[in-house]
């Protein structure tokens, strides 16, 4: 039975990243026999130049029987003067309230062959493993927003089942790893805040005693990803915080373009559709440079394996191609200024590695 993926280029560098992945992808569905159905679709500029609309109806039913979606980047300066609903980015939060992917899952693991390109020294590094685990469909993103005159208003609302379901996910997966969440918000200020922390509280008490449960306030959290990041397993938090936080992250191994993220729907991704994309935004400024680092993009394509596709051997190979060529030396110019690779020869090393191994 074939696996049917999605696939949405979108706009900037989102096109540049996505064609590497297809190229990975062929290798390994060719070699593991993963029988997989790529189809492409509109999202983003890209759609509102061609349809008008920046998430078309046709894309939402492609995606509506879908194993998995696979996004590259979102949006640019070309499309700055439009409203609301018109922009690029509206087609991205209208694909997350669609089909409810409601978690967003980025991982934040420093490979030692990173470790001398962080801004942050290389002490301070050891040991970093982190899940962000980021509520999606939320909050200020998806509030009311309005002007009145010379004012606006963006409204950030949570009921506590939204609360709850992020939540019992964030537990979960800190059983499965270092059994610690450091639950994040800003209840000193905010009611959505005392509602967050009062529901987190309920649920470990009830359901995850067995669970070391910290709470952070969001400005501490900030300022403890730089002192000390490796005290942190899984954190757990709403939607403008994750954003924020976890571009941070990123910098700890030294580009936004070697972070991937998952979206889920629900809490078993092979039972519902998930979408993965890098957590980088469409770089307009090197699109069509050929400069762009696919890290995160492949390393996108190995959570999706790994989740949607439940095939663990492809996205370990896939994981450890990446991490092989950074320990080659094999980096793009975000990583490093000393003959920086291009786009495609990145993933040329890739293939490389994966052609000598299987």
């Amino acid at each position: 039975m074939s696996r049917k993926i999605i696939g949405l280029p979108g706009d900037g560098i989102g096109p540049e990243v996505y064609a590497q992945a297809v190229r990975v992808l062929a290798i390994l569905d060719d070699e593991f026999q993963l029988n997989i159905d790529l189809q492409e679709h509109l999202i983003g500029g890209a759609a509102i130049d061609q349809q008008g609309n920046p998430l078309p109806q046709e894309t939402v039913d492609a995606c509506s029987d879908a194993d998995a979606i696979l996004l590259g980047a979102i949006g640019g300066p070309k499309w700055d003067d439009l409203k609301g609903a018109d922009r690029p980015e509206a087609g991205l939060l209208k694909i997350r309230k669609t089909f409810n992917l409601y978690a967003n899952l980025r991982p934040v693991t420093l490979q030692e062959s990173l470790s001398e390109i962080s801004p942050l020294k290389k002490d301070r590094l050891l040991g970093v493993d982190m899940l962000i685990v980021r509520e999606l469909t939320g909050g200020l993103y998806f509030g009311k927003k309005y002007r009145e005159g010379d004012s606006a208003t963006d409204t950030c609302t949570y009921s506590v089942p939204e609360i709850e379901r992020i939540t019992r996910l964030g537990f979960s997966l800190a059983k499965d790893r270092s059994n610690k969440v450091s639950s994040v918000d800003k209840a000193n200020v905010m009611e959505t805040s005392r509602l967050w922390r009062e529901t987190v509280n309920r649920i470990h008490t009830e359901e995850f005693p067995e669970v070391d449960l910290e709470h952070v306030l969001v400005d501490a959290c900030a300022m403890h990803l730089i002192s000390k990041p490796s005290a942190f397993d899984v954190i757990l938090t709403e939607n403008l915080f994750g954003d924020i936080l976890s571009d941070e992250a990123s910098m700890l191994s030294g580009s936004l373009g070697v972070l991937p993220s998952a979206s889920l729907s629900t809490q078993d991704p092979s039972k519902g559709i998930a979408l993965y994309e890098p957590i980088h935004g469409s770089a307009p400024d090197i699109a069509g440079q050929g400069v762009a680092n696919p890290a995160a993009m492949l390393l996108s394509v190995a959570m999706m394996l790994r989740h949607s596709l439940q095939h663990e051997e492809s996205a370990l190979l896939l994981e450890k191609a990446v991490y092989a060529s950074w320990n080659a030396g094999v980096f793009t110019a975000d990583l490093s200024n000393n003959n920086p690779v291009s786009t495609t020869q990145f993933t040329d090393s890739v293939l490389n590695f994966i052609s000598r191994t299987v």
